[in-house]
């Protein structure tokens, strides 16, 4: 049985870096281009999804990837802000505030600190086997749903059409 080191434990990028050399850095720095080529666009787009400012996007994916890097443990997971999380940030700050105000920002900033503070405490806890219990259909559902909702949101901007709204029931008059 092979002791990991408790640096290692807490900052897993320290076992990788052990063996780290120039021909990784050289792929390394090739994958970092394609990704920053593809994230600001993607980013940009998230965070209007979410009615927060564009420049809210760039932030919030470049602060993932840092953290990742340092503390994460697969070498093929993909980190950074999706489209559900965006509509969900939208649906929960504009419960408390109108789109682009000052108000909503931060209540988007409280409720990404929030989560961050909740799943921290779970990975403490070592709770990520509870993932187990979603099934395959209703995780395929999930998306589903989401893709319909994002399709939907963003009508007024592809076709000119009014939509207001956070369900598709609500996003339907303009169907």
């Amino acid at each position: 049985m092979k002791v990991r080191l408790t640096s290692d434990r807490w900052l897993p990028a320290m076992s990788w870096l052990r063996g780290y050399d120039r021909s990784t850095l050289t792929g390394d720095l090739f994958a970092a281009l394609i990704v920053t080529l593809m994230l600001i666009p993607q980013s940009l787009a998230y965070a209007m999804l979410a009615g927060l400012p564009p420049q809210i996007g760039l932030y919030a994916s470049i602060a993932p990837l840092i953290a990742y890097a340092a503390f994460g443990t697969s070498r093929t997971l993909s980190v950074g802000p999706v489209a559900v999380v965006s509509l969900m940030t939208a649906a929960a700050a504009g419960k408390i505030a109108g789109a682009g105000s000052a108000s909503y920002i931060e209540a988007a900033l409280v409720l990404a600190l929030l989560s961050g503070v909740v799943l921290l405490a779970m990975a403490v806890l070592r709770l990520g086997f509870l993932a187990t219990f979603l099934s395959h259909p209703v995780i395929s559902g999930f998306i589903t749903a989401s893709a319909l909702l994002i399709a939907a949101s963003q009508l007024k901007h592809l076709l000119g059409v009014s939509v207001e709204g956070d369900t598709l029931i609500q996003l339907s008059p303009a169907l």
